[in-house]
């Protein structure tokens, strides 16, 4: 391998999957102040993840809606919001084609 073109913070680092509850052992350079100790006894810095191959359906073949930020309520809020912005006597303006 070459010399100076490889990141020095390399290392194994355990990251989390929240949906399935599974953790994975993989080298990284992600930084983070969390540490967790894994099934070998030792500690290794802590990444949690909301999906990964463990709990995605493309990989489970389940289909499971994860809606873990609430991406639904905050777009009817948003749209909501958007409507009562209007001015009042302004209807929604469409157009017909011909």
């Amino acid at each position: 391998m070459k010399k100076g073109i490889h990141p020095e913070n390399y290392r194994k680092v355990l990251f989390h999957d929240n949906s399935s509850k599974v953790d994975f052992l993989i080298g990284s350079t992600i930084t983070t102040n969390e540490t967790k100790k894994h099934t070998d006894g030792k500690e290794y810095p802590l990444v949690s993840v909301e999906i990964s191959s463990a709990s995605h359906p493309f990989y489970t073949g389940n289909d499971k809606v994860i809606d873990t930020a609430g991406r639904v309520e905050r777009f009817k809020t948003k749209q909501a919001a958007a409507i009562g912005r209007r001015p009042t006597g302004e209807a929604k303006k469409t157009t017909k084609k011909a």
